[in-house]
């Protein structure tokens, strides 16, 4: 099931989403939002007219109460920047502020020099979880996958050793364009960004240092997971710094792309 959130008759709906003609569209309204609903075959629909889901004002697709993200879950990122490989995942925060609906504009902090991209798969909480037994599947807790682009003020990062002002400026965390609660990220889930079309990174799931059932056990240790909570899982190499007019676009394959222009504050 792939859904959206999206901007309909003045209000913000949730979007059923399927393929018509080779197109993705908007094919009925969810009534209620899918992270409420224990069993999504249970969800209630109702009829709308349908809707090209590239014309769609699409919004932020999820509501989480937080968002954790995990550094470093790459060998060949860890490298690039000089990092040696985590022992354990690498967790931070970014703030709910920091969100931004797909299309809209990435704004560059005057006081950084330089912005990165790092494209990413992120996986939305769908029950709620805490401390799982080591052999627990972890698969019942998961909602759903989407694109999400951990947008990094990287001198900063270095400056501050903490993370949370590189990682926490509003519109750094993307997110969309649609969910997609269907995808397999153990049996490998391809990530992909291009920065003005030019492919800057490519990577797999499959080479996750940390896979999700390590991840989500790890966090939920610490702190109780809710529904629509986020976790962005990291980010392959190639991370590189972007500017005044660049387009960052990221592709997860079976969600779609992530598109968001780049612009100084």
């Amino acid at each position: 099931m792939k859904y959206c959130r999206f901007e309909f008759r003045g209000r913000a709906e949730y979007g059923l989403v399927e393929s018509v003609g080779g197109n993705d569209q908007i094919t009925r309204l969810l009534v209620q939002p899918p992270e409420e609903v224990a069993d999504l075959e249970d969800l209630p629909t109702k009829a709308v007219p349908r809707i090209p889901l590239t014309e769609a004002k699409l919004l932020i697709p999820v509501r989480p109460t937080k968002i954790l993200c995990v550094g470093r879950n790459y060998r060949e990122h860890a490298a690039e920047l000089g990092n040696e490989i985590p022992q354990e995942p690498l967790i931070f925060f970014k703030p709910n502020s920091s969100l931004l609906a797909h299309g809209e504009t990435i704004r560059r902090p005057k006081i950084s020099e330089r912005t990165d991209y790092e494209g990413e798969l992120a996986v939305i909480v769908g029950r709620r979880c805490r401390k799982l037994e080591p052999d627990a599947d972890v698969r019942p807790f998961i909602l759903g996958y989407t694109v999400l682009n951990d947008f990094t003020a990287r001198d900063l990062q270095k400056k501050d050793g903490q993370w949370w002002r590189a990682k926490g400026f509003d519109t750094f965390c993307p997110v969309g364009p649609l969910v997609n609660t269907e995808l397999d990220p153990w049996a490998g889930v391809e990530v992909e960004t291009r920065v003005n079309g030019e492919i800057r990174q490519h990577g797999s799931t499959r080479d996750f240092i940390f896979p999700l059932d390590v991840i989500i056990r790890h966090i939920a240790e610490v702190m109780t997971l809710l529904p629509g909570d986020v976790i962005a899982t990291g980010t392959p190499e190639g991370v590189g710094p972007v500017v005044n007019g660049d387009v960052v676009e990221i592709r997860v394959d079976g969600v779609g792309v992530l598109r968001n222009p780049v612009a100084d504050e």
